[in-house]
């Protein structure tokens, strides 16, 4: 082995175990084929694919594949009601998967949901699929212990979301774990440090809160970093980032209105309305403010096309539902056939206005009939963002409009989503960057001169071996 080859090895750019495509459809667009042909070449990667690009065609195409190559099944995993769509999908495509809910395999392709991973069996599976994979990104929750345990010891492994890390790119680091990559805490000795100094948060430095600590950017990490991402990571915002053709791929504009609804009294203990400025007076202020932020709400959704209508709490969804002629809501208490019933119902136009959370209903559903919503905001911009890709998505016909309604204390939510977008948008813009350059170390110079080794290392070379000589300059 030769010096170079032994630095590569080093490295954690090596990806690798998969094979070459079996089966590439002409029914995927041209950059759907470039992407999913190295999720397959690749054998344990990321698709990182924004709303609308076909992450479910792309990731049915790759399960078959894996079936074909083995001949053992495949597990796709997905949120709430996804599973249906993607069982459907996979009927448009002519490619066949089943739905299971006790744990036993379906079908080459099984479909399930994340609430019913603990049913399964592994050993079962030769691969496994994430749909909406950010549902892994928090490094203390639930979901994130149980996908990366459930693909351990897979050989095949794909991670789709729109969504990878909004808030904090070392959030990547779950899912580089998941796909046995690097480990979440290698990851952050590598190319984090700890820094219990605050740091600005408008900075290009990633940048988090885990464990009490502050992490950020090794000032030598940063191009590393993202080379290493692209290793086992693709990103697409749009065909072009690939050099493909925009055209059908063009989103229609977003028109977003904000409506401030103000408080009509004052808080417990105060003499004058003044405005909110910590979470829980901002939190007071939303309850003293319920009854206009709905009316406000419904006022807005009084017209004949659908209307989707994210709120943040129980007492929101109750009284929406009240007040709003026709409307119903899915809740966390209900069971899961009855949420995906009425999901079912919204998307084949039989009900008009929709009522749900966010963390219930933003993630995967395909909602491009529908060109209006309103929105109650709050700190977390991954819900934000799904929420209102589920209608401004590729394949939406129309102008969409967001009517986001809030409270004169809230204002700073809105500022917060507005930092963690463009925070989202240097991750997008640096994974592309090095994306194509991501496996690969090569010299650019040229040089002509042909070095001169001293004589004194001339001598020690002829005198001993080659492996003597590693040893002894070692």
């Amino acid at each position: 082995m030769d010096y170079e080859s032994f630095l590569k090895r080093k490295t954690h750019l090596k990806n690798g175990g998969g094979f070459d495509p079996l089966f590439m459809p002409d029914f995927l667009f041209p950059f759907q084929r470039e992407l999913v042909s190295w999720n397959i070449k690749t054998g344990r990667s990321a698709t990182f694919a924004d709303c609308g690009l076909g992450k479910t065609p792309m990731q049915l195409v790759w399960a078959e594949n894996v079936v074909h190559h083995t001949n053992r099944p495949v597990l796709i995993l997905t949120p709430l009601a996804v599973s249906h769509q993607t069982i459907k999908e996979g009927e448009k495509f002519g490619i066949e998967c089943k739905r299971s809910q006790d744990g036993k395999v379906a079908g080459k392709i099984t479909v399930t949901n994340y609430d019913r991973l603990k049913h399964f069996d592994p050993a079962d599976f030769v691969g496994c699929v994430c749909d909406e994979s950010s549902a892994i990104k928090n490094f203390a929750g639930k979901n994130k212990a149980i996908v990366t345990e459930f693909m351990k010891k897979m050989p095949y492994r794909l991670l789709c979301t729109a969504t990878a890390a909004p808030n904090d790119y070392i959030e990547l680091g779950t899912s580089s774990e998941a796909l046995g990559q690097m480990g979440y805490t290698d990851m952050l000795s590598r190319y984090f440090r700890n820094d219990q100094k605050s740091c600005d948060t408008g900075s290009a430095f990633a940048r988090a809160n885990v464990g009490g600590a502050k992490w950020r950017f090794k000032m030598h990490a940063k191009e590393p970093f993202w080379r290493w991402v692209c290793s086992w990571a693709r990103t697409i915002r749009k065909p072009s980032d690939f050099g493909f053709d925009d055209n059908g791929f063009i989103l229609p504009s977003l028109n977003i209105s904000e409506t401030i609804v103000k408080a009509s009294r004052p808080m417990p203990g105060r003499l004058f309305v003044e405005p909110a400025v910590t979470l829980a007076e901002q939190r007071e202020e939303r309850k003293m403010t319920l009854t206009e932020r709905c009316e406000k709400v419904a006022d807005l959704s009084s017209h004949d096309s659908p209307s989707l209508i994210w709120c943040q709490y129980n007492q929101e969804a109750d009284l929406l539902e009240k007040i709003i002629p026709g409307a119903l809501q899915v809740s966390g208490g209900q069971p899961d056939e009855k949420k995906e019933e009425i999901f079912l119902a919204f998307v084949n136009g039989e009900l008009k206005k929709l009522i749900t959370k966010p963390k219930i209903g933003a993630f995967g559903l395909n909602f491009q009939h529908c060109s209006h919503m309103t929105f109650f905001p709050s700190h977390s911009f991954e819900q934000y963002y799904q929420g209102v890709r589920r209608c401004w998505r590729f394949g939406q016909k129309s102008p969409v409009k967001v009517d986001i309604v809030t409270t004169e204390g809230e204002m700073a939510v809105l500022r917060n989503l507005h930092r963690k977008a463009e925070a989202a948008d240097r991750m997008f813009d640096q994974i592309i960057k090095y994306m194509h350059q991501a496996v690969q170390m090569v010299d650019k110079n040229n040089y002509s001169q042909a070095a001169e080794v001293p004589s004194w290392l001339s001598s020690i070379r002829s005198s001993r071996t080659d492996t003597q000589f590693i040893t002894a300059t070692a």
